[in-house]
C-alpha cells in the first residue's frame, strides 16, 4: 500500500498492485486495473518511487504498514 493526496487534500492509501499506469497532464491521473481513475496531488515521479519502495519492502519481507503514514521510509536490512 502506498499513501496519497486527492485533489481536495484527503490522505488515503491505495494497494500499489492494481496500478495500470499512472500519467500527468498537469495533474497526476492514476489509472487502475479495474480502469478507475484517481486523481492525486503527487507528481508521477512521486507514485513511480513509492510503487518501487513498495516492491522493495515486499522483496525483503517488511511489513506494509511501514509503507503507510508520513514518516520516513525504514532502512531495509
Amino acid at each position: 500500500m502506498i499513501a496519497l493526496t486527492r485533489l481536495n487534500g484527503r490522505r488515503f492509501v491505495l494497494n500499489a498492485e492494481l496500478i495500470r499506469q499512472v500519467e500527468e497532464n498537469p495533474d497526476t491521473v492514476i489509472t487502475l486495473i479495474s480502469g478507475e481513475h484517481v486523481v492525486v496531488r503527487e507528481s508521477t515521479s512521486e507514485v513511480v518511487e513509492r510503487s518501487i519502495e513498495y516492491r522493495r519492502h515486499l522483496r525483503h519481507g517488511l511489513p506494509p504498514a511501514a509503507l503507510v503514514g508520513d514518516g520516513p521510509t525504514p532502512t531495509r536490512p
